[in-house]
């Protein structure tokens, strides 16, 4: 591990540990997933060996190099984290733990159909677009209630959290109502049952507003630049 991803290690987990001090949070409650999707397969190791073994793709293509080579450790847990294609489900299951962008129906069935097919669950976060920007994908909040209760007939997907992208801000402060809505949602749901189970995870916080995703509660934050560099 070279000396800059030391530093910038140490730097993210300073920032995180603040984080939770202000929320009234523990240190354990929040797992970092490294976005690696670009770096190198030697950058990519070397955040493995920092002590980060959630590693984030957003693309097959793009993993499959890595994927390949790291295949046999068993410390290494790869998490989709992109917008997944239907055709593309079937490179994505047997490989990646967990997807993080579940957005649409169709591809909720694809994902049973080859999950069962493989004899597998699929632990999965249902991507939801509360922001509402035209350029991101995932449900409309209004939605979430309906797909979750239709969620329940597919054995072979284990909806463990929900997530979302907030809108890049100078003032990362300004992302903050995005991030207390997803745990709003999830906390609503739970508290109706949509899901027949208590919904854990929350995915959200990226490289510029991770620290307001942790103070809203964020259980699995995304860290790409300000932890692996570009």
């Amino acid at each position: 591990m070279n000396r800059s991803l030391r530093e910038a290690a140490d730097e993210v987990e300073r920032r995180i540990a603040y984080a939770c001090a202000r929320s009234g949070r523990r240190r354990e409650e929040v797992n970092v997933i490294a976005v690696t999707k670009y770096v190198s397969l030697e950058r990519t190791i070397e955040a493995i060996e920092a002590g980060y073994p959630n590693v984030g793709e957003n693309r097959w293509q793009d993993a499959k190099e890595k994927w390949e080579a790291l295949q046999g450790r068993p410390d290494v847990v790869w998490h989709f984290i992109g917008h997944l294609q239907t055709n593309k489900v079937k490179d994505v299951l047997g490989r990646f733990s967990t997807v993080h962008s579940l957005d649409r129906w169709s591809l909720a069935e694809e994902l049973q159909k080859k999950a069962k097919r493989l004899g597998i669950v699929v632990p999965c976060f249902v991507q939801l677009n509360v922001s509402g920007e035209q350029t991101k994908y995932g449900l409309a909040p209004g939605e979430l209630r309906s797909f979750l209760s239709k969620l329940t007939a597919c054995d072979a997907i284990d909806v463990v959290g929900l997530m979302t992208m907030a809108p890049h801000e100078e003032d990362p402060e300004r992302t903050r109502p995005v991030f207390k809505a997803l745990r709003e949602l999830r906390d609503e749901a739970n508290a109706k049952g949509s899901y027949g189970k208590p919904i854990e995870h929350l995915s959200m916080g990226m490289s510029n507003d991770f620290e307001i995703a942790v103070e809203e509660g964020a259980t699995w934050i995304r860290l790409g630049s300000t932890l692996v560099g570009k």
